[in-house]
C-alpha cells in the first residue's frame, strides 16, 4: 500500500472501531470532517464503499468490515511491537549526550567499569557540542558544563574542575616560574575562562602576543600541546591521561578553580528510568573517586 494512504487507513480503523466519526476524531485529535475526508480518500483509492452513511451515524459495509478486521489486526500488531521497543529502551537502554572532549578524555575510558557492573544495560553515547533537545526522541541523560541551570531540564551536580597550565616536557624544561609561561606559545580553546584569567591569578601580566592558536575542542588542545605546538591551559578532569603517561607536565603557577562545573541533566517532565538511575549513580561514584 502506498504510504500516502496510511493516515487514511489509521483514521478508518478508528472510525470502524467506534462506528462514529466524531469519536474517532476525538481519539486521533482531528476534526470529524478530517476523519470523513480520510475515509473518503481511502474509498476512492479502493473503489468501494466502506461505510453506509445514515442520519444516526455510520455502519460498516461488508467490504468495510473485511478491511476493518485486517487493519485492526495489523495496526494492533505494530503498536504491540512499538510498545515492546519502548519498554526495551526504558528497561535496558540509556542514551547519553556529552561534549566530545569529556567523552574522549574522561567518560569513555571509564565505561568498561559500568558495563562490567551492569552487563544488561546498553549504552548509546552521543557526542555533540550543541544543546540537544531532551524530548521524547532525544537522549535520556546529558552531561553539561555550565552553571547548573538550563530551561526544561533537571540538573544535579557531578563534579567541579580547575584550570592548570601544561606543556610537553621539552617546553616545560624552559619554565622555572609562572612569569616564564608568558614566553611560551600559548594554545587556547573556546571555554569561557582562559589564559587571561590564569595570568591574573598568577600575578603575571598577560603577554602582548596573547594566544598563538585556538582549538574549538579542549581535547584537541591537549593533543596539540602534546605534539609540541605550545602550552595549554587545561581542565584537570580532561588532562589526567596526558599527565599520567608523561605527554604533558604541570607548569609552575596556580590551579585556577573554574566558575563552571559538570552536571548530569535530564528532562524535567520525565523521570529517569531505572537504567538511567544506575548510570547516574555510577557517574557520581566515578566523579568522587580519587584518580588511580
Amino acid at each position: 500500500m502506498r504510504s500516502a494512504l496510511l493516515p487514511a487507513l489509521a483514521a478508518f480503523a478508528s472510525a470502524a472501531r467506534h462506528q462514529n466519526f466524531a469519536h474517532a476524531a476525538e481519539e486521533l485529535h482531528l476534526t470529524a470532517s478530517a476523519v470523513s475526508h480520510h475515509v473518503r480518500k481511502l474509498e476512492l483509492a479502493l473503489g468501494v464503499s466502506l461505510f453506509q452513511r445514515h442520519a444516526r451515524g455510520v455502519a460498516l459495509t461488508p467490504e468495510g468490515r473485511l478491511l476493518a478486521d485486517a487493519a485492526g489486526s495489523a495496526l494492533g500488531e505494530v503498536e504491540s511491537v512499538l510498545d515492546s521497543l519502548r519498554q526495551h529502551r526504558r528497561d535496558n537502554g540509556v542514551r547519553i549526550s556529552v561534549l566530545p572532549s569529556l567523552a574522549g578524555t574522561w567518560l569513555v575510558p571509564r565505561l568498561h567499569r559500568f558495563v562490567g557492573a551492569h552487563p544488561h544495560i546498553r549504552l548509546s553515547i552521543d557526542t555533540d557540542r550543541t544543546l540537544v533537545r531532551f524530548d521524547e526522541g532525544g537522549p535520556d541523560l546529558g552531561i553539561r558544563y555550565g552553571l547548573g541551570a538550563w530551561t526544561g531540564l533537571t540538573s544535579r551536580f557531578l563534579m567541579d574542575d580547575s584550570l592548570q597550565p601544561l606543556a610537553p616536557p621539552a617546553l616545560a624544561a624552559k619554565v622555572r616560574e609562572p612569569a616564564d609561561v608568558a614566553t611560551l606559545p600559548l594554545l587556547a580553546d573556546i571555554a569561557p575562562e582562559g589564559w587571561r584569567e590564569w595570568f591574573k591569578a598568577a600575578g603575571v601580566r598577560y603577554p602582548r602576543t596573547g594566544t598563538m592558536h585556538t582549538l574549538s575542542d579542549s581535547a584537541d588542545g591537549l593533543n596539540a600541546a602534546a605534539t609540541g605546538l605550545g602550552a595549554v591551559l587545561a581542565r584537570s578532569r580532561l588532562a589526567a591521561a596526558h599527565l599520567a603517561d608523561g605527554r604533558l607536565v604541570r607548569l609552575p603557577g596556580p590551579a585556577l578553580p573554574t566558575r563552571y562545573a559538570y552536571y548530569v541533566v535530564h528532562a524535567a517532565n520525565r523521570s529517569p528510568t531505572a537504567a538511567a538511575h544506575a548510570f547516574i549513580s555510577w557517574l557520581e561514584r566515578e566523579a568522587a573517586a580519587k584518580p588511580s
